[in-house]
């Protein structure tokens, strides 16, 4: 009896790496300063299993997100993401990922040199926000998505909600309202849910609205509706919430931070944005302000 749960335990102990596991010990062996990672040659002559395909695909799609990203937090929170911080937002899982992520963007000569890092712990240290405005292929884009919200219009969106209903600008013209940006499990956003349905309890009698915009679909994560439904059961929201599409993704900046959140006045207008976790005094000031 003993001996067959030690071999049960030594198999899950020994067990194959999965395929993110198998590309990101693959990628730390291998990826060099200067020296560009050509995802063509990864498929073609390394990787060829339908499972480590996809990983590869969600990884070349997160990878030229993770520089907006960090310029878009430190641009709006004055701080810097740690590789923990960005773990969380883009679902890395395999310890050491976010670091191979860095190094792949600093090997890469279509991203501009516009971070230096610790050469110990390899976390961020300085953030050069000109290097990467100057850049032809991210500038304009980087521009959207920092520069002079509040103030401006908030644009129009359209999306559907967790149960298939059309959830649109319309229907909170006239309204006071916060456009909130997040996805399940991202740990600012559980530090922020209940926080914020505590809020929309206080002051939906006032008139003021929450479109939740869940991210899941847009980044990939392995997230369903069962899971979905779950989380909103938990913190108890009772606002509406629908699936992120990329065209409001992109109307609104491009928002590669979650969560974010646009807090809206009456004539449309936004008055507040914010990125990463508030506390609930700063939420508070700011619903109080769409409602003037």
């Amino acid at each position: 009896m003993h001996s067959s749960i030690a071999l049960i335990l030594t198999a899950l102990l020994f067990q194959a790496p999965n395929a993110e596991q198998r590309i990101i010990e693959y990628l730390k062996a291998h990826v060099t300063p200067g020296r560009q990672v050509v995802v063509s040659e990864l498929y073609n002559n390394v990787f060829k299993t339908p499972e480590e395909r996809k990983v590869l695909d969600r990884l070349f799609n997160t990878f030229f997100k993770i520089p907006m990203f960090i310029v878009q937090y430190n641009a709006t929170s004055k701080e810097i993401p740690t590789l923990r911080e960005l773990s969380e937002q883009f679902n890395f899982t395999v310890p050491g990922e976010a670091d191979v992520m860095l190094r792949i963007m600093e090997a890469d000569p279509r991203v501009p040199k516009f971070i230096q890092r610790n050469p110990k712990t390899g976390e961020i240290t300085k953030v050069d926000i000109p290097a990467i405005q100057a850049s032809p292929q991210f500038g304009k884009v980087l521009e959207r998505s920092i520069t002079g919200w509040e103030g401006r219009e908030a644009p129009p969106f359209a999306i559907t909600s967790l149960d298939g209903k059309p959830v649109t600008s319309q229907q909170v013209s006239g309204q006071a309202h916060l456009i909130y940006f997040w996805f399940t499990n991202c740990p600012p956003c559980v530090r922020s849910a209940p926080i914020l349905a505590e809020l929309y309890n206080q002051y939906a009698a006032k008139g003021f609205k929450i479109i939740g915009a869940n991210a899941d679909r847009f980044l990939e994560l392995p997230y369903d509706d069962k899971v979905r439904a779950d989380y909103v059961k938990k913190y108890g929201f009772k606002f509406t919430i629908g699936h992120l599409n990329p065209q409001m993704q992109q109307a609104y900046g491009g928002v590669s931070v979650f969560p974010t959140m646009f807090f809206v006045d009456k004539k449309g207008t936004i008055v507040k944005l914010f990125v990463n976790f508030q506390d609930k005094a700063v939420l508070e000031q700011a619903i109080q302000s769409t409602l003037k």
